[in-house]
């Protein structure tokens, strides 16, 4: 593809449609950005396929209908509804304990205390309350994680006997998908949640800093002053009356890390306490022995995207009912241990709902599935924590450069290649760069932009410059079919409608001309005329009979010549000429321009020769029409009109020559164009017709050497003549006869 130079209008459209996606992507409206989640979801699920690498240590606990229905109906000793009694939770924890799973994770909000509960009767007789023994079995266990929430926290009873809270909010798009997760919510000392409730304070705004938060007010900020340990004083927010069993000096917040994250620490035994937060950076770094380092890639805001790997039903999740895991827990409490099983050793065990039915089903849609369990999402939390694989979203630079670059490349195909090849064109590099993009998540989970891309620059760029191609450039082929149609052959006129560069405005250029002359036409002429000033002179007819006679006479001799030019036109046109003018009885015509041919003296030539021949045929055929014309010119005699002229035999005279000349447009907008060539070798070929003679082909050295080129076997044919002493030029010219007969 040649490069064609691009002209100021499409490089503005291209500049305006770039900085427009740009300035869209930049806002990203939602709509957008719903449709850039949707090919992220498509790529979630189909990267499935590819068996990315999971941790084999998770498992799930469910409650499930039929958990539901076997305590209802006494698995336990007696009849519980739906909202169980605590110490049932508690035998889950003791069962899991005993089989020495590593983590045990609530995703059930414990809100509050329930003394309405039954006590509960331990080994040795006595008795304890349900809540209590659920406490206790989690402090003996001390691997239990609780849930949290910031419109929930668990009491203090299970928050102080837990080994660590875990965030279990869910915050899905604005499509209903849950896609990502808040990687650590804050739990705010009760001093700033009674603050915040009695002066309107939103706490998810504060500007939180190494030496003071700012809570935001109307009309004035609060501002609380922090010392070098990150403690606040409680003086300054009660005065001196400190309340009783309250610090003085403590922690504004408390940061709850996502339960997923806080299960996967306690696997990689990861520092959260410590962790390096920079959300400036879009990270979150944690420690942990050995060198061990975890980077969560975040926003400005803290959340992640969920590596959704790991399914409900996954053949890597361990999966069992709630009503096994307390049917095992009473046959150890009865010491029926021979047929137990230890399958949750070492697990990471998540224990949440998968009833149906009721409320507390906790479904919803993700990017695998339409409908399934949400607590999935802890367990594929935990699983891009422990291997270090996360989903990573292009940074908003690179999306704009990756824009920008495949907008300009659109641009640059859709400009410089015709319309099936551009509109190929910028497929194919939208299947390929799509691919990458694929193979980018399914490889290195990473989240390469499609939409503003593909949907935006390549789109806009191809639509709005092909649009401009079609408004625009139509009007240039018109204008150039309308001055070459009757200059050139159809095919020709294609072939320059199609080209990517055409020289119209002036261009040097080595050319074959052709001047080929009527031999016979002006002496036919004058007998003609002679005839008819006769046939009026003897018949003494008025000037306007007379005047009727001349123009009659005038037509038929301008017919005989335009029969001769015609029959040398098509024989130029046919092998790919440029019909440049008539003058007079002369035929003027060149090769290789507007459109390249490389053997244009050749093609020059075989015109030549087969206009000779043509004319030949012509001659013929007109001299087998004088038996009719005689017969018709006794009737015209008899009629008092005056007779036709016999057709005679009429030859061509041909001038080649091949040089290098100036070719273009001549002529302007208000008087019209005309396509020719001229310059001193134009002149040659004029002078080389008129010493050709008639019936004769005369082609100069320069043309001769062509022929020895491209076609020896013609140049063999041609017989070399004494040089001829050519009016304009100082030296005798090398000249040849083609014989054609």
């Amino acid at each position: 593809m040649q490069f064609k130079r691009p002209k100021r209008a499409p490089i503005l459209l291209a500049l305006i449609v770039l900085a427009f996606v740009c300035g869209i992507r930049l806002l990203n409206p939602d709509f957008l950005d719903r449709l850039e989640r949707m090919t992220y979801d498509w790529r979630v699920r189909a990267s499935q396929k590819f068996s990315p690498p999971v941790a084999t240590n998770l498992a799930f606990v469910s409650m499930e209908d039929s958990s539901i229905s076997e305590i209802r109906y006494g698995l336990l000793g007696q009849s519980y509804g739906l909202y169980w009694p605590r110490h049932v939770y508690g035998r889950i924890v003791e069962e899991l304990s005993a089989q020495g799973a590593k983590a045990v994770a609530f995703d059930i909000l414990f809100g509050e205390l329930r003394p309405d509960h039954a006590p509960v009767s331990m080994a040795d007789g006595s008795l304890i309350e349900s809540d209590n023994f659920f406490a206790l079995q989690m402090h003996q266990a001390g691997n239990v994680i609780s849930a949290f929430t910031p419109e929930v926290m668990p009491p203090d009873l299970f928050a102080t006997n837990s080994l660590e809270l875990g965030d279990i909010s869910t915050e899905k798009d604005s499509d209903g998908v849950l896609r990502r997760v808040k990687s650590f919510n804050l739990n705010w000392h009760a001093a700033f949640k009674s603050a915040a409730k009695e002066f309107g304070i939103n706490l998810d705004q504060a500007q939180i800093k190494s030496d003071r938060i700012i809570l935001p007010q109307p009309g004035k900020d609060i501002v609380v002053l922090l010392d070098k340990n990150g403690d606040f004083d409680l003086a300054d927010f009660v005065g001196d009356k400190i309340p009783k069993g309250w610090k003085r000096y403590d922690k504004p917040f408390e940061r709850v890390w996502d339960m997923g994250i806080v299960i996967a620490a306690q696997e990689l035994k990861l520092d959260l306490d410590h962790a390096e937060i920079d959300l400036s950076q879009g990270r979150i770094k944690f420690h942990g022995p050995n060198g061990i380092e975890r980077t969560i890639p975040v926003d400005a805001n803290g959340n992640f995207y969920i590596d959704w790997r790991i399914t409900p039903t996954s053949t890597n999740l361990l999966r069992a009912p709630i009503e096994n895991i307390l049917k095992q827990d009473k046959l150890r409490l009865l010491g029926e241990t021979n047929d137990l099983k230890n399958e949750f050793r070492g697990k990471l065990v998540i224990i949440g709902s998968a009833a149906k039915g009721n409320d507390l089903t906790d479904r919803g849609a993700t990017p695998l599935e339409n409908d399934t369990l949400l607590v999935s999402k802890h367990w594929n939390v935990a699983n891009s924590v422990i291997t270090g694989e996360f989903i990573r979203r292009t940074p908003l630079a690179l999306e704009l450069v990756i824009v920008i670059f495949l907008g300009a490349m659109t641009a640059i195909l859709t400009w410089q290649s015709r319309g099936f090849v551009a509109a190929s064109g910028a497929i194919l590099v939208a299947i390929i760069y799509g691919a990458i993009a694929f193979f980018a998540f399914a490889k290195f989970r990473f989240w390469l932009p499609l939409v503003y891309p593909i949907a935006g620059a390549m789109l806009m760029e191809y639509l709005i410059l092909a649009a401009h191609r079609v408004m625009f450039e139509e009007g240039e082929k018109r204008r150039v079919k309308s001055v070459f149609s009757k200059l050139v052959s159809p095919n020709v006129v294609n072939e320059l409608l199609g080209a990517e560069k055409l020289a119209l405005g002036g261009a040097h250029r080595e050319i074959t001309i052709f001047f080929a002359d009527v031999r016979g036409f002006t002496t036919l002429t004058d007998q003609i005329q002679e005839q008819v000033v006769a046939f009026v002179r003897n018949r003494k007819l008025d000037s306007t009979t007379a005047e009727k006679y001349f123009e009659e006479s005038a037509r038929e001799t301008l017919e005989t010549v335009n029969l001769y030019l015609a029959t040398v036109a098509e024989a130029v046109k046919k092998h790919g000429g440029t019909l440049d003018k008539y003058i007079g009885d002369c035929v003027m015509a060149f090769w290789n321009a507007p459109s390249t041919n490389e053997k244009h003296a050749l093609a020059c030539v075989q015109a030549a020769i087969e206009t000779q021949r043509a004319i030949v045929k012509l001659n013929a055929q007109r001299l087998a029409q004088n038996p009719a014309r005689e017969i018709e010119n006794k009737a015209r005699l008899a009629a008092g009109l005056p007779q036709k002229p016999l057709h005679v035999e009429l030859h061509l005279g041909s001038g080649v020559n091949t040089g290098f000349v100036t070719v273009g447009l001549m002529g302007s907008d208000a008087h019209g164009f005309n396509y020719t060539v001229f310059g001193r070798d134009v002149n040659l070929a004029s002078r080389l017709e008129g010493v050709s003679g008639s019936s004769r082909i005369i082609i100069s050295d320069t043309t001769y050497l062509h022929l020895l080129h491209h076609a020896p076997e013609i140049a063999a044919t041609c017989r070399e003549l004494p040089p001829e002493q050519i009016k304009g030029f100082r030296d005798a010219v090398r000249i040849y006869e083609v014989p054609w007969k």
